[in-house]
């Protein structure tokens, strides 16, 4: 793992937040009883900022359509709520992906997964730096990843970063081409991720 991670983790955690630092079992044991959904870095823990209308708009564009073209499949798809596991340097590290897709490989802890294959996340101004920079560093240091999507909310536009494409950037702006997730030979047109979303300007 490349100290560059773990050091752009940190620096932007705490730039953001200073908190009381905690382990990770605490965190385990306190989170489902936390009123608001906290991320964990580094022993200390971050709120998840709300979602707007059009945030659970683009995920639910996502979702239905894969969770259904899923249903049949080994792997399973969550929502929101259900958390990924990294050890970045003998770190502890817990997110919030909007959309995970597991890898199909054992494990059974009820609220979290160490296996991704495919993680989605939609961008906001208050995540669109974290999202982009640390939980790019991250996540495609998961063995088990193969593509990391984001999806703008302000305007038309996915990009998707692929393993196999050594995370290289490809973006979608057309809204008759589609957003291509390779690894699940899934394929959703640019124009089903963002209907219903009225853009301003």
């Amino acid at each position: 793992m490349p100290s560059g991670a773990l050091s752009a983790t940190r620096n932007i955690m705490n730039a953001v937040h200073q908190n009381n630092a905690m382990s990770a079992e605490e965190y385990l044991a306190s989170e489902p009883y936390r009123e608001i959904r906290h991320e964990y870095v580094c022993d200390r823990i971050y709120p998840k900022p709300g979602e707007s209308r059009e945030h659970n708009i683009i995920i639910g564009n996502i979702f239905v359509p894969l969770h259904q073209y899923l249903r049949e499949d080994k792997y399973r798809i969550f929502l929101i709520d259900f958390k990924i596991r990294l050890n970045i340097a003998n770190e502890d590290i817990f997110y919030y992906p909007d959309i995970l897709v597991d890898s199909g490989l054992p494990d059974t802890d009820r609220y979290f997964t160490r296996h991704a294959k495919v993680i989605i996340e939609v961008l906001s101004d208050t995540t669109e730096r974290t999202d982009r920079r640390e939980k790019f560093l991250s996540y495609t240091q998961i063995e088990s990843l193969e593509e990391y999507i984001l999806a703008a909310q302000d305007k038309m536009e996915v990009t998707v970063f692929r393993r196999a494409n050594q995370w290289k950037p490809e973006v979608v702006r057309l809204p008759e081409k589609e957003v291509q997730i390779a690894s699940l030979n899934f394929n959703l047109p640019l124009s089903n991720v963002y209907k219903g979303i009225k853009f301003q300007g």
